[in-house]
C-alpha cells in the first residue's frame, strides 16, 4: 500500500471526524453522530474521498479492540449492583423480549430465514453506551435512578455483544453441523477464558506492578497496549473475535490497583481510534440503497422506537420503579448501538446476514441515534410540564410509603446517594431529625430495615412530599441528581410551604443559574465547595491570614467558573 496515500487517507478522515464531532457538539448532539455523518461525506457515495478503505478498516478495527479493552476495565460490578435486579433480570427480559419481536419482524416483514432473524433481533435489542453515557453527563443525570438503570442494562447488552462475538462466526456453517460446531466454539471459548483468567490472576498484576516501579508513563502506556492487543491476538489464535479478547483482558486489568492509571492512559488512544470505527462505518452506509428503501426503513425505524420504549418502560416498571423513571428509560434506550455495528459485520462475513439486511441495519442505527436525544429531552419536558406525577398506586408500594413519624422542624433529605448518604449520617450524629425521598424500592427497603423514616417516590410527586411532611418541615434538602425532579420539588416546595429553607445540588452552571432565579438562596455546586476546601488548605499553608482567606473564598464562591 502506497504510504503517502494512507496518510492522506487518514488525515482526511480525522479531519472529517474532528468536523463531524465539532458540529454535533455545537447541535449537543453525541460525538459519534457527528463521526457517523462524517464517514458518509467523504464516502464512496457522497464525495468518494477515501480511495483505500481497506487500511482505514484495518485502524478501525484496532478501534474497536480498544473501545472494548477499556470497556472491560470501566465494567463496575459495584455499580450494577446497586440496580442488579433492573439491569440483571430486567436487561435480559429486553433482550428477550426486543429480539423475538425483531424475529417476527424479519421473518414476516422482511422476509428473512429463521437464522437471520435471530441475528437481525438480536442487534436490534442493542442499545449504545457510547450515545446514552454522553447524553446522561452532558444534562448532569448519570447519577440519577433513571442514568443507573440504563447504564446497568448497557452493561448488560455489552456483556452480551462480547460473547456473541464468538457465536455469530459459527452461525454461518451448515445446519448438519452447527451444533457441534458451536459446542467446539464454546469449548474454545472456555479454554479461552480459563486461559485469560490464570494470566489475569497470577501475571497482569505483577507485569502491571514491575512496570509501575521503573516510574516510566512509556513503558506503562506500552504494557497496556501490549497486553490489550495480546488479549485480542490470544482470542483470534482460539479462533474467537478479538473484540471479545480485549474485553476479557480488560476485565481482569479492572481488578488490578492500577485499572485507573490504565484507563487514564488508554482513552486518548481509544477515542483516537474509536473515532475513525465510527467514520469507517458510516463510509459503509449506502445512501443509494437507504432512499430507494425510505419506506421500509422508516417502517423499521417506527417499529424499533416505539417498541424499545414501550418494552424499556415496561421492564423498568416491573421491577418496581413508577413516576418519570418509567419512561425516561424507555426514552433513552430506543436507539441501536455501535456493537451492532460489529456484530453486523461479523454476521455478513460469516453469511449470517445479508447485504440487504446489513444496510438496513446501518441506516436504522443511524436515524434512531439520531432521535434518541429528541425523544429524551421531548420525555423530560412532558414530565416537568405535568405537575401532577403519578400517585404510588398498588399495595407494594404504599407499604413503602407508609405514614413517617409526625416530625416538625425536620429536614427532609431528596435522595439518598452519596451525598444524601453524608448528610443523614452527619444529621444522625447530631440527633437531628429527618426524612429520606428515593424512587429506588430497594434504598428505601434497606433504610426501613435500619429504622429510618423513608419516602418511596419521586421529589418531584406533591404527595411525597406531603407525606414526608413538608408542611411542617425547616429545611429541604435536594441532593437527588435529576434536574427534572430538582425542578418540579421547587415549585411544588414553594406553593405548600413559602417559609421552607432550600438547599439544593446544581450540576452545571446552567442548572446553577436556574436555581438562582427561582429563589433557592442556598446552591451548592460540588465542585466549587471541593476547590474552595482544597484552597483554604493551600492559603492557609501558605500562613494567609483566616479573615483574608474567608473574603477571598466567599467572594470565589459566587464568581468562580464551574
Amino acid at each position: 500500500m502506497d504510504e503517502s496515500l494512507l496518510m492522506l487517507d487518514l488525515a482526511i478522515a480525522f479531519g472529517a471526524a474532528l468536523g463531524g464531532g465539532l458540529i454535533a457538539r455545537l447541535l449537543k448532539q453525541p460525538a459519534l453522530l457527528g463521526y457517523l455523518i462524517a464517514g458518509i461525506v467523504i464516502g464512496p457515495h457522497v464525495l468518494g474521498l477515501i480511495r483505500s478503505a481497506e487500511g482505514i478498516q484495518t485502524l478501525a478495527t484496532i478501534g474497536i479492540v480498544l473501545l472494548l479493552f477499556t470497556l472491560g476495565i470501566e465494567f463496575s460490578f459495584h455499580e450494577l449492583k446497586r440496580v442488579r435486579n433492573v439491569a440483571v433480570w430486567g436487561g435480559l427480559v429486553e433482550i428477550a423480549a426486543i429480539t423475538s419481536l425483531g424475529m417476527l419482524v424479519a421473518i414476516f416483514l422482511l422476509g428473512q430465514s429463521f437464522r437471520e432473524a435471530v441475528v437481525f433481533g438480536f442487534l436490534i435489542s442493542l442499545s449504545s453506551t457510547m450515545a446514552v453515557l454522553s447524553m446522561l453527563v452532558d444534562r448532569g443525570e448519570a447519577n440519577s435512578v433513571h442514568g443507573r438503570i440504563m447504564i446497568g442494562i448497557l452493561l448488560l447488552q455489552d456483556i452480551a455483544a462480547a460473547f456473541a462475538m464468538f457465536i455469530l462466526p459459527v452461525m454461518g456453517t451448515g445446519s448438519g453441523n452447527l451444533l457441534p460446531t458451536l459446542g467446539m466454539a464454546f469449548l474454545k471459548a472456555g479454554a479461552f477464558i480459563a486461559l485469560v483468567l490464570v494470566v489475569g490472576v497470577w501475571v497482569i498484576p505483577r507485569i502491571l506492578k514491575r512496570v509501575a516501579l521503573r516510574q516510566s508513563r512509556e513503558l506503562f502506556i506500552l504494557s497496556i497496549a501490549a497486553l490489550c492487543l495480546g488479549g485480542a491476538f490470544g482470542a483470534y489464535y482460539f479462533g474467537l473475535s478479538a473484540a471479545l479478547g480485549a474485553f476479557a483482558v480488560g476485565l481482569m486489568a479492572s481488578e488490578s490497583d492500577f485499572a485507573h492509571q490504565a484507563l487514564g492512559d488508554m482513552v486518548p488512544l481509544r477515542d483516537l481510534f474509536a473515532a475513525l470505527f465510527f467514520v469507517s462505518i458510516g463510509m459503509l452506509i449506502d445512501l443509494p440503497f437507504l432512499a430507494s428503501n425510505i419506506i421500509p426503513l422508516l417502517i423499521l425505524v417506527t417499529i424499533i422506537v416505539l417498541a424499545k420504549f414501550a418494552i424499556c418502560s415496561g421492564v423498568t416498571h416491573m421491577f418496581g420503579y413508577r413516576g418519570k423513571t418509567v419512561p425516561l428509560v424507555g426514552a433513552g434506550m430506543v436507539q441501536i448501538g455501535e456493537f451492532s455495528f460489529v456484530l453486523a459485520q461479523l454476521g455478513l462475513e460469516a453469511g449470517v446476514v445479508a447485504g440487504h439486511t446489513y444496510s438496513l441495519i446501518l441506516g436504522s442505527a443511524l436515524i434512531t441515534i439520531i432521535l434518541t436525544p429528541f425523544v429524551f429531552a421531548l420525555t423530560s419536558k412532558i414530565c416537568i410540564r405535568r405537575r401532577e406525577v403519578m400517585q404510588i398506586a398498588d399495595g407494594g408500594e404504599r407499604q413503602l410509603a407508609e405514614a413517617t413519624p409526625n416530625f416538625t422542624n425536620h429536614v427532609i433529605i431528596c435522595g439518598h446517594g452519596r451525598v444524601g448518604k453524608s448528610i443523614a449520617w452527619f444529621l444522625s450524629q447530631l440527633a437531628i431529625p429527618y426524612v429520606v425521598t428515593d424512587l429506588d424500592p430497594k434504598t428505601v427497603s434497606e433504610l426501613r430495615d435500619r429504622g429510618v423514616s423513608c419516602i418511596y417516590g419521586d421529589a418531584g410527586n406533591p404527595n411525597v412530599l406531603y407525606q414526608a411532611g413538608i408542611k411542617h418541615a425547616r429545611v429541604l434538602v435536594l441532593a437527588v441528581a435529576d434536574p427534572v425532579a430538582v425542578r418540579l420539588a421547587l415549585d411544588h416546595a414553594h406553593q405548600i410551604n413559602p417559609s421552607l429553607d432550600i438547599i439544593a445540588r446544581a450540576h452545571s452552571s446552567s442548572e446553577f443559574e436556574f436555581l438562582q432565579k427561582r429563589g433557592v438562596p442556598e446552591v451548592i455546586r460540588p465542585e466549587i465547595e471541593a476547590a474552595t476546601e482544597i484552597t483554604r488548605r493551600i492559603l492557609c499553608q501558605l500562613k494567609i491570614p483566616v479573615a483574608t482567606i474567608e473574603d477571598i473564598l466567599s467572594n470565589g464562591r459566587k464568581i468562580c467558573p464551574l
